[in-house]
């Protein structure tokens, strides 16, 4: 399906050719990390499959310090303590994902976020700035809780979720609808609480930026008509989770190695959750810094510059 541009992937317009007087189109290379983040491009990379890498998340900083795609979809935090040591000329050209994690029970005596206090959460990542920003949360609402020992992903929160009725998880979507589907299938409920919306609610409306696309500066100085052309189709393919959610749906099962669920119906009810909204970093700034000051060591011990940001 062609919906967001043929010559999205593959350069500029021939109009932006002729402006720049390039000579041939030059094709982006893009890595993504499998999971929400994958959904911000889906609708380009169903159109292009050989311009796009979607690797295993773990991987993502190995991608920074290999410098050679010119885009790179990845945690903001990451991309910011790299940048800050040395490791990584990437630089932040907007964000995409704003907070994908929940707080999540089967548990009948939680109807509230304040119900948490005195109870025992088990996290996933405790070294994270996912786990930091959870934490942050709950401490900034004066509830006190306990933590079980951190489970390395959100793919085993969610099955702690599933196994223990008595289990109040961190997870993520979409594998928290995943879980939510499956249970509602044994008549059994989930209450969760939107760890991005609690952020927000306690910081003034920045919001937790969480993932971003990542510009290669070398690319910048070669191809920056080509590199802004793509932006701007990210920008449109963002939209489209709100727009069209089934195409982006159906883009995201043709497309077959995101990481993401398979099944449609899932799928569909997990994307309004994963908060995919595109804005420059330029205008994403302030809430870049709200994030990097609640754990500043995971963005490499300062708020990032202003030479961090694309287009400042």
């Amino acid at each position: 399906m062609k919906k967001l541009g043929l010559l999205a992937l593959a350069g500029v317009t021939a109009l932006g050719l002729a402006s720049c007087g390039s000579e041939e189109d030059y094709e982006l290379s893009i890595v993504c990390p499998q999971g929400a983040p994958a959904i911000s491009v889906a609708s380009l990379a169903v159109d292009n499959t050989d311009a796009y890498s979607f690797i295993d998340a773990s991987t993502i900083a190995e991608q920074f310090t290999a410098n050679t795609a010119d885009v790179l979809i990845a945690p903001v935090s990451a991309g910011a303590k790299l940048y800050k040591a040395g490791k990584s000329t990437y630089k932040l050209a907007s964000v995409v994902t704003w907070g994908n994690i929940y707080f999540a029970t089967q548990r009948t005596d939680i109807t509230s976020i304040d119900d948490l206090a005195g109870k025992t959460v088990t996290l996933f990542g405790e070294t994270t700035i996912n786990a930091s920003v959870a934490k942050y949360v709950l401490a900034e609402k004066n509830i006190t809780v306990e933590y079980a020992e951190s489970l390395s992903s959100a793919a085993l929160t969610q099955q702690l979720l599933i196994s223990d009725s008595s289990a109040i998880v961190l997870t993520a979507e979409p594998a928290l609808t995943a879980a939510t589907v499956k249970l509602s299938s044994e008549s059994k409920t989930v209450t969760s609480f939107s760890v991005s919306e609690l952020f927000a609610d306690v910081n003034g409306g920045s919001e937790y930026t969480q993932a971003g696309v990542f510009v290669n500066n070398e690319t910048i100085n070669k191809h920056k008509d080509e590199l802004d052309d793509y932006l701007e189709k990210v920008s449109e393919s963002c939209a489209l989770v709100t727009t069209n959610a089934e195409e982006v749906a159906d883009d995201i099962i043709e497309l077959g190695n995101t990481g993401l669920p398979a099944a449609k119906a899932v799928v569909l009810k997990a994307l309004p959750k994963c908060n995919i909204k595109y804005v420059s970093a330029k205008n994403a700034k302030s809430s870049v810094e709200a994030t990097a000051s609640i754990d500043l060591t995971q963005f490499g011990g300062a708020v990032p510059q202003d030479d961090f940001y694309y287009g400042l």
